[in-house]
């Protein structure tokens, strides 16, 4: 390792988690790969759809539980009754809501960004899984044409050891080599279809 590597990654703050915490694990991996995702490519720009919409539905779930203590408060309780029903009952279906967008829509997806170019939009996401007790870090790279809405991915499955030392220290370069190695076939993969139309 030359001097210039040496000075440029103390200059970067090293990331050190408890490599026996799962969950810890997976966030720190989550945010290296959205850092190389994302600080890269000046042509990305972060799209906050999934969490305004998440946070959107968690702050009306908030807002009918305090407007049931604020009308319970002022009314007593027998008074008060079909409107605490009604809340119980609204508050009950925010939270399925939540919970199925959380399942179905998220899926695990903690990064998405949307490039433009003359011809048309792309809408690029990143997710990951990682099961309880399991090694294996999956980090999924998806692109989709926002016009036709076909949708591409790329997929990677290996052992979080391949991204984290022996100290816990998340390493960078490693995991940019791999966000890189999956943007690029995704990449090739819209220059061939992009030849093969033209053709």
């Amino acid at each position: 390792m030359g001097k210039k590597d040496e000075k440029s990654q103390q200059g970067e703050e090293l990331v050190k988690v408890n490599k026996w915490d799962g969950s810890a694990v997976k966030h720190a991996l989550d945010d290296a790969v959205k850092t190389c995702l994302l600080g890269d490519r000046p042509q990305l720009k972060e799209q906050f759809g999934l969490v305004n919409t998440r946070l959107a539905l968690c702050a009306l779930a908030v807002s009918v539980a305090i407007m049931a203590h604020a009308w319970d408060f002022t009314h007593p309780f027998p008074e008060s009754r079909p409107v605490l029903l009604f809340s119980v009952l609204a508050y009950f279906a925010l939270l399925g809501i939540l919970t199925l967008h959380s399942s179905f829509r998220e899926k695990g997806t903690f990064a998405v960004a949307l490039q433009k170019d003359k011809e048309r939009e792309r809408l690029w996401e990143a997710s990951s899984d990682m099961r309880k007790y399991d090694d294996k870090y999956l980090l999924t790279l998806s692109v989709r044409d926002t016009k036709n809405g076909k949708r591409r991915e790329q997929s990677s499955n290996k052992s979080c050891a391949a991204f984290i030392d022996q100290n816990g220290i998340v390493l960078d370069n490693l995991v940019a080599n791999e966000v890189n190695r999956l943007f690029n076939a995704l990449a090739a993969d819209k220059k061939n279809a992009s030849s093969l139309a033209s053709n």
